[in-house]
């Protein structure tokens, strides 16, 4: 996420609009988180709309199981599908044009002295399925899937496909023309060789 994403976070609540187009709820969840980031952007405003904040805590949080700490950085584009259940903890950074699912839950380690680690950072495109846990100060790079029911401890490279507990590279995914022609012509010649011997 470059600057100028950063700065869209605070002064359009509707950049999640489009992405969210089938998705009613995700739409309004998204539009109040915004306006509750926004209303914490400055003193002035925290005192102005305190009562915006309360409200957001008991219908977001409360009533649709939805928490997304307002000390996260939420690129734009974000696409919310059937929240109930996700967690997304204190100054976690997600990039632009990502997809969060149900159940998922991204946030600091407890260390072994009581603290917690650094928040993940997690980059764009990234398409994270239901009953996802990404813990711990580590990066998630850009255009990556992770697999439903998968739990990410460790940084993960750009393009790739995370499966399982504990997270395992099921493949990767290339952005150029003909590539994924290429691999289905090694899946038809060599059937029985697994995914992660292609890659």
């Amino acid at each position: 996420m470059d600057k100028k994403d950063n700065r869209q976070i605070y002064y359009n609540v509707f950049q999640d609009w489009r992405a969210n187009a089938k998705n009613p709820s995700g739409r309004i969840i998204m539009l109040c988180f915004r306006v509750a980031k926004w209303t914490r952007s400055s003193l002035t405003l925290t005192i102005l709309f305190f009562w915006y904040l309360v409200i957001y805590k008991a219908c977001i949080e409360w009533l649709t199981g939805v928490e997304i700490s307002l000390s996260a950085t939420l690129g734009r584009g974000l696409r919310l599908e059937s929240g109930r259940g996700t967690m997304i903890d204190n100054e976690t950074v997600i990039g632009v044009n990502c997809t969060i699912r149900q159940l998922t839950t991204i946030g600091r380690k407890k260390l072994i002295d009581n603290t917690f680690s650094s928040p993940p950072v997690i980059g764009d495109r990234v398409d994270i399925g239901v009953n996802v846990t990404v813990i711990g100060n580590i990066d998630i790079g850009n255009n990556v899937v992770l697999g439903a029911g998968t739990v990410i401890t460790k940084s993960v490279s750009d393009n790739s496909v995370m499966v399982g507990n504990p997270a395992r590279l099921l493949k990767k995914v290339y952005d150029f023309a003909g590539f994924e022609d290429h691999e289905r012509k090694i899946a038809e010649v060599q059937p029985n060789v697994s995914l992660l011997d292609r890659v």
